[in-house]
């Protein structure tokens, strides 16, 4: 941290984790040039002055785009979409009705896969020393993802490939995520869903954006690889 940034240069701040891998990978996507920051979660320099005029709520991913500060993974993809990827199809024209579903199936996968359940299990268990261990929240979580992720599966099949259809939005980076930090905690994944995430890996900007986001540790430690 510390540094002068140069206006109008693309900043993100964030990687180790499923989170800062969104913008990452979406960046790739658009084939947008920009500065990283490879700063992880919880890590010290996020309570630095510098990065708490960035981010006063001490988190990652941050994305800074000239003097504009755009925080929250979800938040950051679809502006960059907006922004940056006219004619990509990362996300759909507003006031569409595909934007319209577009947007429920992104607050959907935030709130109920990655916030009501999975980050229950990762603040009681990896980081129970923060929030207390609660086997019981734990266990419920995993349920809860199970079942919520099977209407994710039940559009696949009458839709898919992707959850818009035929195409690739920045809700199949937010999925894709989530169901990968699922199988890491060990919640298992329909043949569906196992097979959708081996699909979306072969993306050539998932593998670019993976190798460097997971380029370090969550705990900001050089990780020697993809992770």
């Amino acid at each position: 941290m510390g540094q002068t940034l140069r206006t109008g240069k693309l900043v993100l701040w964030g990687a180790s984790t499923a989170r800062t891998m969104r913008p990452h990978w979406a960046l790739h996507e658009l084939g947008l040039e920009y500065e990283t920051q490879l700063i992880a979660p919880r890590s010290g320099e996020l309570q630095t002055p510098e990065y708490r005029a960035i981010n006063s709520r001490e988190k990652v991913p941050t994305l800074q785009d000239g003097n504009v500060f755009i925080a929250e993974s979800a938040a950051i993809v679809n502006y960059l979409a907006d922004r940056y990827g006219a004619g990509s199809g990362l996300t759909p024209r507003t006031g569409t009705i595909e934007r319209g579903l577009y947007d429920q199936w992104c607050f959907f996968i935030m709130m109920e896969l990655d916030a009501h359940t999975l980050y229950v299990i990762r603040k009681h268990g990896d980081l129970s020393d923060l929030y207390g261990e609660a086997p019981a929240a734990i266990e419920a979580a995993k349920k809860g993802f199970a079942k919520q992720v099977a209407s994710v599966n039940e559009e696949l099949q009458a839709r898919g490939p992707y959850l818009l259809g035929e195409t690739f939005t920045g809700a199949d980076i937010h999925l894709t995520t989530c169901l990968e930090w699922a199988d890491f905690v060990g919640i298992p994944l329909s043949e569906r869903l196992q097979e959708y995430v081996a699909r979306l890996r072969e993306r050539p900007a998932y593998q670019s954006a993976r190798s460097l986001n997971y380029s370090i540790h969550p705990d900001g430690t050089p990780a020697g690889g993809a992770g």
